[in-house]
């Protein structure tokens, strides 16, 4: 769905390209607006949490759109955006965990810090894996994914507890999806020093290219002015 989606946010970025506003102030705000959404969960408000992870959810879908639209796609600012999403993965699952912490069993605490955890090495599998040279993308539950999932137990309380559960196995399998790719790709493509050598030379000819673009638009927008 990713495809359709973009096509879908592009002519907002090009509408959010006439303001002021910056991938990063994007980030920034989804960001608040999830550590809000933290908090109601942790204090048991789901339809307020539910609504606040949505709203959460579509700065972090705009960003990506009004850095395109913008021309402003740079090595720091996808650095910036996903670190940002590792926070806003331990503030929601935080906020369930305190949840159960407060009223349910202490121990199911446990399953969204879990939950968590192997979020966190799915990301460091794809990162460890594309500073090699290969690719580690894919698997049954990425953040999108969890998120929805989130979201359909916030909807339906009743089932928040099993839903967790479901996210654990999931996550936990897309690792073991994630080692046996690389694993695979290890095994038949060697990456030597100098390949990776190689490919930072050309992430920094594309930056530098970005760079370019950039500085391009600029001066075409002060002649414009």
């Amino acid at each position: 769905m990713r495809a359709p989606i973009e096509k879908a946010v592009k002519p907002i970025g090009d509408r959010l390209r006439r303001t002021r506003l910056t991938p990063d102030h994007l980030t920034v705000a989804g960001l608040v607006v999830a550590a809000l959404a933290a908090v109601a969960i942790g204090l048991g408000w789901f339809a307020l949490g539910l609504l606040l992870v949505v709203l959460a959810a579509l700065p972090d879908l705009l960003d990506g759109a009004l850095a395109k639209a913008s021309n402003s796609s740079s090595q720091r600012g996808a650095f910036f955006d996903s670190v940002i999403d590792r926070v806003t993965d331990a503030l929601l699952f935080g906020g369930v965990a305190w949840y159960f912490a407060s009223e349910e069993s202490p121990h199911l605490t446990i399953l969204p810090m879990a939950v968590a955890l192997m979020s966190g090495v799915i990301s460091y599998q794809r990162a460890k894996a594309e500073s090699l040279g290969l690719s580690a993308k894919g698997g049954l539950m990425e953040r999108a994914e969890r998120i929805i999932l989130l979201c359909l137990g916030l909807l339906f309380p009743v089932v928040l507890i099993p839903v967790m559960w479901i996210m654990l196995v999931l996550v936990t399998l897309t690792a073991v999806q994630r080692f046996v790719k690389v694993w695979k790709q290890a095994a038949v493509a060697p990456i030597t020093a100098a390949r990776i050598e190689k490919r930072r030379s050309r992430r920094q000819s594309r930056r530098t290219a970005r760079i370019d673009r950039r500085a391009q638009f600029l001066r075409d927008r002060r002649r414009a002015r």
